[in-house]
């Protein structure tokens, strides 16, 4: 587990976010996908005392819940940075270079693939293709997305986000 994971889990987790989203489809069968989606926007991942609300309110078992968060990739249950630094490393990237990117970025924020920095303000993701082969190598910053990368032009990117806030 990261070292942010254990910093949130030691704080107090407010849960009128999930009580309210929870009470939009009390009376819905079939709608724990929506209730864990509309969890993760307002948490930013789901925490373990929404699962467990989850599970409670909605006479689920926990590890049903469990069962769809760790089989979609979609969800998360660890919390993320505020940016999510994305590397594609689809062939076209990895032909021009995104290996070297993506590894300057694991030096520069000090963690690997899906991990998030202390502060949590990045997470560092590899993915397999973001679909801009034509502006390879191409990392993504939350919607942000950035062509024709090298290391440098990486850096101050990554130098532009540091600088918000």
């Amino acid at each position: 587990m990261s070292n942010a994971a254990e910093q949130v889990e030691q704080e107090e987790i407010d849960l009128t976010g999930a009580n309210q989203v929870i009470d939009k489809y009390l009376d819905m069968h079939g709608a724990l996908m929506p209730v864990l989606q509309e969890i993760q926007e307002v948490y930013g991942y789901v925490p373990e005392p929404c699962v467990h609300l989850v599970a409670e309110r909605l006479n689920v078992y926990s590890s049903q819940i469990y069962g769809v968060l760790t089989f979609y990739a979609q969800f998360h249950l660890e919390p993320r940075g505020k940016y999510i630094v994305r590397v594609c490393m689809g062939t076209a990237c990895h032909v021009k270079g995104a290996g070297r990117i993506g590894d300057t970025l694991k030096d520069r924020l000090g963690v690997g693939h899906a991990e998030t920095t202390e502060d949590l303000k990045f997470t560092a993701e590899y993915v397999a293709c973001i679909g801009a082969c034509g502006m390879a190598p191409v990392i993504m910053v939350n919607d942000a997305t950035y062509g024709s990368m090298t290391v440098n032009k990486m850096n101050e990117v990554i130098d532009k986000y540091v600088k918000m806030d």
